[in-house]
């Protein structure tokens, strides 16, 4: 399984991995081909300036007829058109790739992860998921055209130094790492700093969102000067860090200046010798220094660029590793179809289950219970007694340790999960909406749902007069999670979205915990006729839930203790019994009594 630090930067001493991006490239193999056209035609233009420096030297400055230099000229100007036209292109093809394999690799990897069984999600920190692709972006993309485009330069300007001046070629190699190698050491500390730099933004800007976030809390526990000192402090670490990369970064300019110009002199001078020695022309002269400029330039670029290529290589080797792990709720490879018209019958038989994040500890155990076509059961009992759990075992989030689950006489391990997810509906007690409109929150339930189902599962969960004084009606924009809706407005759209989807089973996690008395009045009426002929279990917190259903199961440290009515549970079982007398101690309603957390 994988796991991560949101700060953790992958890197691996070898390209390889980069490999595992073929998959992704090879549907785009005729742009990469015409990307590498550009490449070639432009490195062969940029090439062949010097030369054309070389003969508008010797031949159109020593000439007497201005027509020669003006001809010379223009063959300069015509290689530098090739060289921006091809140059220009090849920029956008190779960016173009980068932004489409990046995005194909972010597809891929939320198809996959979306999939996962809740374990995964356990143990796994997906912040790291989006750094990583756009890791894998930069080098497809920038990256890669840096890399190409200077590797092509490199190679064919040591050629051309060679062809030029054999003698001056050997200077050259012999400064270049005095050149480059100072300047590799010190850019690696800046590219170090600058890391850190980021990270110290990101920490202050997470501090600063959390904070905003929660700003009615800090306001109301006066916690104002505290929050403002600590992202003081968070701001002083990121100027101190930024400072520390501007110092580097100033030695670096200062020590690159210093050595490449120092080269550049000391291979200047030796060929203005050679010239005054009719040892070569003064064009062969400007050739050499351009091309030795192009190769220490190209070197200097393909040692930086190298470091991001172990990091990218390192982010796609997580990314393929995080491809190929399967979920352990996987389907099944003969699934079995469930009956065409769910009764909505539910089997638990000996179901015992421990997290995979606490192994140890047994969250059910020998857990067994039927639940008839159109019946109504509640499941009480205090907080850790495992209430949820069966939930998520219902829905196959997890599977059991032990025992098994049928629904409708089939074994939900042999059935595909989304055909047994469609048979459910749940609302769940902590409502989730999206950052969409009210009406898109509601289509979740079934999303080939008509305007008018939409709005009728609505009137039918007393949602539909609240979204109707909207702004914008049901096409209003909820805000992240529903922000802009009350408690009790999200849960009723919660009930909406379960209604519309129609499921013959019924998974309630106290629907109505967060309405008002007036709210859940009527939402508990939409609920009764939703039940009605339907399969519901319960987790029941209000005594007036608990009054209402046809058994109740008792529950305690994942086992069942009893099952019965609340009459007969009062009589003979002391944890309800003491559950009870608990709530009837602090209220008399039993509408507004709780059973239970």
């Amino acid at each position: 399984m994988v796991d991560s630090s949101a700060t953790e930067r992958p890197t691996t001493r070898s390209a390889r991995p980069l490999l595992a991006l073929l998959p992704f490239i090879r549907p785009y193999l005729g742009r990469l081909t015409l990307a590498l056209f550009a490449l070639v035609t432009a490195a062969a233009a940029m090439l062949a300036f010097p030369i054309a420096v070389r003969y508008l030297i010797d031949a159109g400055l020593s000439a007497e007829d201005s027509t020669a230099i003006d001809r010379y000229f223009l063959w300069l100007f015509l290689v530098a058109i090739v060289f921006g036209l091809f140059a220009a292109m090849r920029f956008y093809l190779i960016m173009w790739l980068g932004e489409r394999i990046a995005a194909a690799l972010r597809e891929a990897v939320y198809r996959h992860v979306i999939r996962m069984d809740p374990a995964f999600f356990e143990v796994t920190k997906t912040g790291r998921l989006t750094t990583d692709t756009t890791l894998v972006q930069s080098i497809a993309g920038v990256g890669l055209s840096i890399t190409l485009r200077t590797s092509l330069t490199l190679v064919g300007g040591l050629t051309m130094l060679a062809v030029t001046s054999p003698s001056l070629t050997g200077l050259i190699i012999v400064l270049v790492p005095v050149v480059i190698v100072p300047i590799i050491a010190i850019g690696r500390r800046v590219r170090s700093l600058s890391r850190a730099t980021q990270d110290r933004v990101a920490d202050s800007s997470g501090l600063a969102g959390e904070m905003l976030n929660a700003v009615h809390t800090v306001q109301a526990f006066t916690l104002e000067s505290l929050q403002s000192e600590r992202f003081a402090a968070a701001v002083d670490q990121t100027f101190t860090t930024a400072i520390q990369r501007i110092k580097s970064r100033a030695l670096l300019t200062a020590l690159a200046i210093l050595t490449v110009f120092g080269a550049i002199t000391i291979v200047l001078w030796i060929g203005a010798q050679a010239v005054l020695a009719d040892e070569m022309s003064a064009g062969e002269l400007g050739q050499f220094v351009i091309y030795a400029v192009f190769v220490a330039s190209s070197a200097a670029s393909l040692s930086e660029m190298w470091g991001e290529v172990q990091r990218a290589a390192g982010a796609t080797e997580r990314l393929m590793e995080l491809l190929s792990i399967e979920p352990n709720i996987a389907p099944p490879e003969n699934p079995l179809p469930l009956p065409a018209q769910g009764e909505g019958r539910i089997e638990l038989e000996n179901v015992s289950f421990s997290y995979p994040s606490r192994a140890e500890t047994a969250a059910i155990r020998n857990f067994s219970l039927k639940v008839e076509p159109g019946e109504t059961v509640a499941i009480v009992g205090p907080s850790g007694a495992g209430k949820t759990t069966i939930f998520q075992l219902l829905l196959r989030f997890y599977d059991p340790t032990e025992g098994k689950i049928l629904i409708d006489g089939i074994d939900i391990a042999q059935v595909l999960p989304m055909d047994l997810r469609a048979r459910i509906g749940l609302v769940p007690q902590d409502t989730v909406l999206f950052a969409i409109s009210a009406r898109e929150n509601i289509r979740y339930g079934r999303p080939d749902a008509t305007a008018e189902e939409i709005e009728a599962a609505a009137a039918t969960a007393a949602a539909d007069e609240f979204i109707q004084q909207l702004p914008e009606g049901y096409d209003t924009f909820l805000g992240e999670r529903g922000t802009r809706l009350s408690g009790g407005q999200q849960q009723r759209i919660a009930i909406a979205r379960a209604i519309l989807k129609n499921p013959p089973i019924l998974l309630l996690d106290e629907a109505t915990s967060s309405l008002d008395a007036e709210s859940e009045r009527l939402v508990q009426d939409a609920l009764d006729i939703l039940m009605q002929d339907r399969t519901t279990l319960v987790i029941a917190h209000r005594l007036a839930t608990v009054l209402q259903a046809d058994r109740i199961a008792v529950m305690d440290q994942g086992q069942i203790i009893d099952v019965g009515t609340h009459d007969e549970l009062v009589r003979r079982d002391p944890l309800y019994k003491r559950l009870a007398d608990l709530q009837f101690g602090e209220s008399r309603d039993p509408a507004t009594a709780s059973l239970g957390t």
